[in-house]
């Protein structure tokens, strides 16, 4: 079951589980659309992937698969992420 994290990673923006602003890599890293497109370049800076837009879940759903309620919150290290965003950039996340 896809988890549904409650906040961006980065900047703690608050992604409840109907937000159309959630963007998710494919280990379910979940950041907001703002931080994605002007901070990460679309590059997660955990595993070096590509975002999607995460789904929303059916309000009937949510009942039996709440989303999390514990926030994560792990900024990104920029000293670190700078050489993971150089290297994958300009390669698309198919590519990667």
């Amino acid at each position: 079951m896809l988890e549904l994290r409650p906040i961006c990673e980065n900047c703690g923006k608050k992604l409840p589980p109907n937000s159309t602003e959630a963007m998710i890599c494919t280990f379910e890293c979940t950041f907001c659309t703002e931080c994605v497109h002007d901070i990460l370049h679309n590059v997660c800076p955990n595993c070096g992937g590509g975002f999607e837009r995460r789904p929303v879940r059916p309000l009937e759903k949510l009942v039996k698969n709440p989303p999390k309620q514990e926030p994560y919150l792990k900024p990104v290290d920029f000293e670190k992420f700078q050489s993971l965003l150089l290297k994958n950039r300009n390669v698309d996340p198919s590519m990667r």
